[in-house]
């Protein structure tokens, strides 16, 4: 409706920026396409109601940077999102100006005004992730009665053997596994179309053989819902919901545990530092670009070791008074800035 005129500047460009920019020359995923949509549809409503403009079309000029500004606030104070969110709504409209810049000289004003706005910084929480006895539990929770227990249990087990995000882990067909004789391999599809490949523990290899045979021959999803089609990231969701509370019976703690898959993959990544593998070959397992990114798990594992260590009853009762080390090292410092102060003097 506020695009119905494709003649004007901004719906020419912006369509010219979703089909010719981010699908052909850029190959964006369409995860990426569909999320800078959702951000331009809020933005283009928000601002024909700020501009109460009508049944007029939107102009580039109605997209300054203080429309904006003001659809970043109303992001994050009336639609009550996170910062993490606003942040990405401005990354999209970033994404859309730095076209602009490049394809309609005459709006560079408008575009550098925007381009200047900054990332909002906020506080980021300590990654969570799970113990290896709740783990444990999470992945002897299904029904292997089942087929869907069945499914969710190799599903479960291929998310924890290669930490696999959950949008890479339903987007896996029958053809990404390599079954061999001792192990598996699984081909992974990331963010910005990267491949990676993750070989899986002989346990894997085993579950994921028994439910490929199960599924037959073809070139389906890897893990279809009911349906035999591919299966939504809520979907996954919901089941790794419904197998958590079923591991919550036999490890009461998961009942305190908000479970999702990212929480899963970041438990992968922990395991992996906690048995001695290096930071960038645990990034490379992620699928990192940056070790930078992967440096989160390093502090998540000392905060755990110092809450430990704080637990700890002292080993050693402290005496009173300043130990006579102390009281010679205080005398030493006291007389250099004793020292210091002579040569001042003279």
């Amino acid at each position: 409706m506020i695009l119905r005129d494709a003649s004007t500047p901004l719906a020419r460009l912006l369509r010219a920026w979703f089909l010719q920019h981010l699908k052909l020359e850029r190959r964006v995923s369409d995860h990426t396409i569909a999320s800078y949509a959702v951000t331009f549809r809020l933005l283009l409503g928000f601002c024909s109601r700020r501009r109460r403009r009508g049944t007029d079309p939107l102009e580039l000029a109605d997209l300054d940077v203080g429309t904006v500004l003001a659809f970043l606030a109303h992001v994050e104070k009336e639609r009550r999102c996170s910062a993490l969110t606003r942040n990405a709504r401005l990354a999209a409209v970033r994404s859309f100006f730095r076209y602009v810049v490049v394809h309609e000289p005459a709006a560079l004003p408008i575009a550098q005004r925007v381009l200047a706005i900054p990332t909002k910084r906020f506080d980021r929480r300590l990654i969570g992730y799970l113990s290896a006895d709740e783990m444990k539990a999470l992945l002897a929770a299904p029904d292997l009665a089942t087929w869907s227990g069945r499914r969710d249990h190799a599903m479960l087990v291929t998310a924890y053997n290669t930490a696999a995000r959950v949008s890479e882990l339903v987007g896996l067909g029958r053809a990404d596994v390599d079954i061999g004789p001792a192990l598996g391999m699984v081909k992974i599809r990331g963010k910005g179309r990267k491949e990676r490949v993750a070989v899986l523990s002989r346990d894997a290899t085993a579950v994921l053989r028994r439910w490929v045979r199960e599924l037959g021959e073809g070139d389906t999803a890897l893990f279809p819902n009911r349906s035999g089609e591919r299966m939504t990231r809520s979907g996954a969701r919901a089941r790794l919901l419904v197998t958590v509370r079923r591991a919550a019976g036999a490890c009461p703690s998961l009942r305190e545990r908000r479970v999702s898959p990212h929480v899963v993959r970041h438990t992968t990544a922990m395991h992996l530092l906690q048995s001695g593998l290096d930071l960038a070959s645990i990034a490379l397992f992620l699928g990192h670009e940056d070790v930078q990114t992967t440096h989160g798990y390093v502090e998540a594992d000392a905060e755990m070791k110092r809450r430990t260590l704080a637990a700890l009853p002292p080993l050693v009762r402290a005496r009173r008074g300043a130990p006579k080390q102390t009281e010679e090292l205080i005398a030493f410092l006291e007389s250099l800035q004793r020292d210091h102060r002579g040569d001042r003097a003279t």
